[in-house]
């Protein structure tokens, strides 16, 4: 059997480069994570953990359920183009071992059959293959056209936005529009002239036969089957320094994260998996406020991304994001987005300098006592109200407190996490647990989201539960210790960024709201609720434009129609009462005010 033409060559070539240039990049990566990493992957390898991932791998880079979840027409799309060409590898693997039998037939034997089957004197055609063979390759060819359409189309695929690419990508992405039609060219020239094809390729054959000379068919027949190869070697040289990069690294990011590694500032290597692994589909630009409300384009996840990964990332687009975690949220390749800002802030911004914290030494103001511990924060020390309405639900249940910063403290050392001093951060981490464990505290509350997420992220403080208040609060009212007076009232509740999408914490505050009176929802709610823009994580855009993007929010808000505005952070407490017709409360400052006389 002969499986080799000249016109393979580009695929051949293409194929060894991609796939040399892959394994470099996966076991250099590899190396490079800290060994109770790769004791980690050996442990879990023989486990089921191991086969939830190659279901997660079917589900997502086959089939892409999430992008299905976010945009059913999107998901049609990357689902054509990824399990269609997988089904046409796999249906020709098999088609040309039934042919042939079990030999050993080189790469290109499979990929070009129906160019070989008539060289090796096959003409007894099994026609099941020939039409399952065109009705794969009719449905990626739909892929390709509306990829071609929302490439010019983009609204009418339900986005605003697509990305825009680098010269490599613009490479890839051509030879890739290209593939699949030159594929359906060659083998209905083929058709044509030894009538072998399939329902598709046999009827343009046919429709060829009656409107081309034979002998023009067969001047034709191998530059069309040398246009399809170099296209598919001209795909492949240029996808490991493409975004297409993601075809190969998604899969190995699914077992690491099913292996349980995650990323973080100490696992810097697990980086280049997320990475490259951004298939740069637009998804994550849509949701961003600050493209949706203030025009801007270019710092969004997937630039962000592009730029790190090809080590042009500047300090505008790296610092440029409110990380609110809308884009995480529907990013369907689940990319650690604002872990992954963070490492990059804290590489470019990090100034360790021992002399800067001797101001720790007796700042320690806490006073009270008790085994329950209530830190404030920054923002819920700038916002008095909300701590005396803890107070008073603390002396209204009768818990004895521990104030950690009621007369003033240390952060809790997020904000300077968010700006990439990660150093300064550990001091305050440690000067804080040291804290909590010298006073013997067992449940930590805080009023702040912000706080709430280092605590639970970044400490380790084993053996004390950490709570939001209005888990808190919650808790109180589901143990009847806490008894309210219900009226007529009617609320709507904005998610904070770091307490909903950040933590999960959804029906606490609702619950709470509910027992007072009832509840009307915002358009955008839960994981999808809008930032209130005024997140610290941003240290590019100003205050009028923090207010645009909080004016957008407060808009929905008041279209409630609602007495009163509740939300659970006092962050986003300051900025909705900038912007909001109605009045804006801390949902413990709601609870205070409604706390039954007797109780």
């Amino acid at each position: 059997m002969t499986f080799f033409a000249p016109f393979t060559i580009p695929f051949i070539v293409g194929s060894i480069v991609m796939f040399a240039i892959i394994a470099t990049k996966w076991i250099t990566w590899i190396i490079q994570l800290p060994k109770v990493d790769r004791r980690l992957m050996r442990h879990n390898l023989l486990t089921r953990k191991t086969l939830y991932a190659i279901w997660e791998v079917i589900r997502e880079s086959l089939l892409h359920v999430r992008i299905f979840r976010v945009n059913p027409l999107l998901g049609f799309m990357h689902m054509s183009l990824a399990f269609g060409w997988f089904l046409l590898i796999v249906v020709g693997w098999i088609e040309t071992t039934v042919y042939l039998g079990w030999q050993m037939i080189p790469l290109q034997g499979h990929v070009f059959f129906k160019y070989f089957a008539p060289l090796n004197g096959i003409d007894t055609h099994i026609h099941l293959f020939d039409h399952l063979m065109d009705a794969l390759l009719l449905f990626v060819l739909i892929g390709v056209a509306l990829a071609w359409f929302k490439r010019f189309r983009a609204r009418a695929m339900g986005m605003r936005r697509t990305t825009r690419h680098r010269l490599l990508d613009r490479v890839a992405l051509t030879a890739l529009w290209f593939i699949f039609p030159a594929r359906l060219i060659a083998e209905s020239i083929t058709s044509a002239i030894y009538g072998n094809g399939g329902f598709l390729t046999g009827g343009i054959g046919g429709w060829l036969n009656n409107i081309i000379h034979h002998d023009i068919l067969v001047a034709l027949y191998e530059p069309s089957w040398w246009i399809y190869s170099s296209l598919l070697g001209a795909f492949f040289i240029a996808l490991p320094f493409s975004r297409y990069m993601h075809i190969f690294t998604e899969i190995p990011l699914i077992f690491l994260r099913q292996w349980q590694l995650r990323p973080t500032s100490e696992r810097k290597s697990y980086d280049n998996f997320e990475i490259a692994a951004c298939s740069r589909c637009g998804i994550c630009i849509d949701p961003c406020q600050l493209q949706s409300d203030l025009g801007i384009n270019d710092t969004q996840s997937v630039y962000y991304l592009r730029d790190r990964r090809y080590n042009m990332l500047t300090l505008k687009v790296a610092n440029n994001c409110l990380m609110c975690g809308r884009c995480e949220a529907v990013c369907p390749v689940g990319i650690n987005l604002s872990t992954l800002r963070l490492n990059s802030r804290a590489k470019r911004r990090n100034i360790p300098h021992e002399g800067r914290y001797k101001y720790f030494a007796g700042i320690d103001r806490s006073n009270g006592s008790g085994k329950i511990g209530y830190f404030a924060g920054c923002m819920t020390t700038l916002t008095p109200s909300v701590q005396r309405s803890m107070e008073k639900i603390f002396e209204a249940v009768g818990d004895e407190v521990w104030y950690a910063d009621k007369d003033g403290g240390v952060c809790c050392g997020r904000p300077l996490m968010l700006s990439g001093e990660t150093d300064a951060a550990r001091k305050m981490v440690v000067y804080n647990t040291d804290l909590f464990r010298r006073y013997e505290i067992t449940t930590l509350i805080t009023s702040c989201p912000i706080c709430l997420r280092v605590f639970k992220e970044s400490y380790r403080l084993d053996g004390i539960e950490v709570l939001h208040h209005s888990q808190y609060i919650d808790r109180l009212i589901a143990d009847g210790r806490l008894m309210l007076d219900a009226s007529s009232e009617v609320f709507t509740y904005h998610d904070p960024c770091e307490l909903g999408r950040g933590l999960g914490i959804y029906d606490e505050p609702r619950n709470i709201l509910t027992t007072l009176g009832s509840l009307r929802e915002p358009w955008h709610n839960r994981d999808n609720a809008l930032c209130c823009g005024s997140s610290l994580a941003n240290t590019i855009i100003d205050d009028q434009q923090q207010r645009r993007i909080a004016e957008r929010m407060t808009t929905e808000l008041d279209a409630t129609k609602c007495h009163t505005i509740v939300t659970a952070c006092p962050l986003c407490n300051k900025a909705i009462s900038r912007t909001a017709h109605h009045p804006t409360q801390d949902i413990a400052e709601v609870v205070a005010r409604n706390i039954h006389q007797n109780c």
